[in-house]
């Protein structure tokens, strides 16, 4: 038992129910006065249930803010009045039939992943079941065809029912103990119609077993719990890695901080121990975990996490540093402003979670036919068994064997692979093509996007600087590369690679935050920024991006100017986004002349620079209230927070690993045509989706009658089901030539 499991109060003698979650010690008052607790919250499977959570939260006079992230399983609740009122706001989440504890990020990754752990294991027994059963019944139709005895007819249904039971019961379970959490509290969701289907088929099923019936329904009852099942894994899939993203973000704040006392001692802390005002000494190569300001060194850090700009940012005494930045050059003294929370990474964080709470609460279209079809289709079985049982005169057990007959022949095989036929077909034309899905609603809104909004450096451009050759001399160009042969910054790369023959020199010194010195009898040799190099003139104009100067005794100075060259099919993938009728945008926190040169480059005609993540996710707040439907491009952590505000968003493949996890598809190589391609198949997704959906509700237009009539066998609902499926997936296929349409 754990330190959490002891916060839930002992269950009393002769009571079902436990004691509601003590949550007084857990609830910490804010700033402004108001009480915040954080829990998690275990059983949230769809939009839906969030909004059940916030609503019955909200009404409550005292709460002020309540907010679900369907991702991490947080909820965050904010409320007037004692700390003594967060048992009751926590009994309230139970009684909805919602299990909550103390948020623990790491106990939710446990449970996360021995749920999903549990569903596949479940997946893997209903689909060996499914297949062996199907076999079974394949025999048995086919003896209505050739005299087969009643005797071998018994036999292979026991045969079945030895191999159906045991799997649906242990199978189930995911959807049993869900809808009998529900039941308990008098409530219901999508588990109890599945978990009553497949029970009452498999109870009918043996009782036509144990009587001789010629009708059983095992194939049906487990071939059914094998697609849900397989709906609800991918859904976890997806969900698992959008909370990851969440998870990376946090980890780059984690780990030990070197503290410097007054005394002169150095500890080792948890960066959350750290309080604001301690000096703490930061190594080079070492990620930087609070927000501070230098104190004493100077060195280069690697803030494209935080900023999107992939060049190092020199710093010295007096500027501000923050949470996940690297250092990358020199030791430094840093004096803490911010940790924990108050951070710039947390508040990225923040953003995140909020833009993955809005997206959450998207219906996919499935999840909205699902919601009517259930209980459309148990309704009509209930209507079924009364009219046989009143106007029909039968008795309660054919009347029941014909309601269950409905349940069956309506079993939603065809509405179940509508979405996923076309998706798996897609994923895979798109994956031929070096694109990614990471998400089970992404083809459909990506369908919808009307709106591109794409990052700069490392989106439109490959984020690797080139030298802008043609005035400097050759002498100057190859002293140039063999003093950058001796560093790893970007700049000293892209001279070095401008002049591949030239060696390289030995005795460089790499100075943080200046540059390369040589030293020589004749003097010094430097290569670097323009005030190190004492360098008064002017750069040339045409110089937007970054620039180094090399400056050696007797000589006049020579300037080194780079670029950020747009991929070489940006300009023509941006002209056809636009003659598709697509709008684009340009989002950057880049330098405005920057942003704007590229802008021009490109024909895109609105561009936003010096861009900070809470500014881009402002940015596609005010184009939703527009009515717009956007979809992000972007590559940094900057644009973890924008690629989960948009309804849809992609990265690149040399994203960082955050940006690629928040994003719903990663694509591969340095062109941006595979945009091109998941724009093209997710818009004949769409419409082949809508297609299998007709098909399957043509299906049940005609099926459903027949079966309340009581003219259904299995074999003619078996060839039903196996032809509705069939027609879906041949339907799929399309895709696969190229066409949908």
């Amino acid at each position: 038992m754990t330190a959490l499991d002891l916060d839930r109060t002992a269950t009393l003698p002769g009571s079902v129910e436990a004691m509601p979650l003590d949550c007084t010690r857990h609830a910490i008052a804010d700033d402004d006065g108001l009480m915040r607790l954080h829990l998690l919250v275990d059983g949230i499977h769809c939009g839906g249930c969030i909004r059940k959570i916030e609503t019955v939260l909200q009404r409550r006079p005292e709460v002020r803010e309540a907010r679900v992230n369907m991702s991490t399983g947080r909820l965050a609740v904010a409320w007037d009045g004692p700390a003594a009122r967060a048992t009751d706001l926590a009994g309230i989440v139970e009684g909805l039939g919602f299990r909550v504890t103390p948020f623990d990020p790491q106990r939710k990754r446990a449970g996360e992943d021995r749920s999903e752990k549990e569903l596949l294991i479940a997946l893997a027994v209903a689909g060996f079941a499914a297949g062996n059963v199907m076999l079974l019944s394949v025999s048995v139709w086919a003896g209505h065809f050739q005299d087969m005895g009643p005797a071998t007819r018994d036999l292979l249904h026991w045969f079945s029912a030895l191999i159906a039971l045991p799997a649906i019961l242990f199978a189930g379970r995911p959807f049993f103990r869900s809808a009998l959490a529900a039941l308990r509290r008098r409530r219901t969701n999508m588990d109890v119609p599945i978990s009553l289907g497949v029970l009452l088929a498999a109870a009918m099923s043996l009782f036509e077993t144990i009587n001789g019936g010629q009708h059983a329904y095992f194939d049906a009852a487990v071939s059914l719990l094998f697609f849900l099942l397989v709906g609800r894994y991918l859904d976890r899939r997806a969900r698992g890695r959008a909370r990851s993203a969440a998870e990376r973000l946090l980890a780059l704040r984690s780990g030990s901080v070197t503290v410097l006392h007054p005394d002169g001692r150095r500890q080792a802390v948890p960066a959350e121990a750290v309080e604001s005002g301690q000096r703490i000494l930061v190594a080079a190569g070492e990620r930087i975990a609070v927000d501070a300001k230098v104190v004493e060194g100077r060195s280069e850090i690697d803030s494209s996490l935080i900023t999107g700009e992939t060049l190092p940012k020199p710093v010295r005494p007096g500027e501000t540093v923050f949470a996940g930045t690297l250092n990358l050059a020199a030791p430094m003294t840093l004096e803490v402003t911010a940790v924990g929370e108050a951070t710039i990474l947390a508040e990225i964080v923040r953003l995140m979670e909020l833009a993955e709470q809005r997206r959450a609460r998207y219906v996919a279209l499935a999840d909205r036919v699902a919601k009517l079809y259930a209980p459309v289709v148990h309704l009509m079985a209930l209507i079924t068994f009364l009219g046989w049982v009143v106007f029909g005169g039968l008795a309660w057990q054919p009347a029941l064997l014909i309601a269950i007959a409905v349940l069956i022949i309506t079993c939603p095989c065809a509405l179940a692979l509508a979405v996923p036929a076309v998706q798996v077909i897609a994923s895979g034309r798109l994956l031929r093509r070096g694109i990614l899905l990471k998400s089970a609603s992404a083809l459909e809104r990506l369908a919808q996007a009307d709106t591109i909004v794409f990052d700069k450096t490392g989106t439109l451009t490959l984020g690797r600087p080139d030298l802008i050759e043609g005035g400097q001399p050759a002498e100057a160009l190859r002293l140039a590369a063999g003093l950058a042969a001796a560093s790893r910054h970007p700049l000293a790369q892209a001279v070095a690679k401008a002049a591949p023959e030239a060696e390289a020199l030995s005795g460089v010194q790499e100075i943080p935050g200046c540059g390369l010195l040589l030293e020589t009898p004749a003097g010094d040799i430097r290569l670097g920024s323009r005030r190190w190099c004492g360098i008064e003139a002017e750069a040339p104009q045409s110089v937007l991006g970054p620039e180094l100067w090399l400056c050696r005794p007797g000589a006049a100075p020579q300037h080194f100017g780079f670029t950020d060259p747009p991929r070489r099919d940006a300009a023509e993938v941006v002209g056809r986004l636009k003659a598709l009728g697509y709008r684009v945008e340009l989002l950057s926190g880049d330098r405005a002349a920057t942003v704007e040169a590229v802008a021009k480059e490109l024909g895109i005609e609105t561009w936003h620079a010096a861009c900070s993540p809470a500014e881009k996710c402002q940015r596609l707040d005010a184009l939703q209230a527009e009515g717009r439907k956007t979809l992000m491009i972007g590559d940094g952590l900057n644009d973890a927070p924008a690629l989960a505000a948009a309804l849809v968003s992609v990265s690149p493949s040399s994203a960082v690993d955050i940006s690629q996890t928040a994003a719903d598809a990663v694509f591969q190589g340095e062109t941006l045509a595979p945009v091109l391609e998941l724009l093209e198949v997710a818009r004949r997704s769409e419409t082949l989706v809508k297609q299998n959906f007709g098909l399957a509700f043509a299906y049940n237009l005609l099926a459903l009658p027949v079966a309340v009539l009581g003219m259904v066998t299995p074999l003619i609902a078996a060839v039903f089901m196996s032809a509705s499926s069939l027609l879906v997936t041949g339907n799929a296929l399309r895709l696969v030539r190229g066409s949908g349409r």
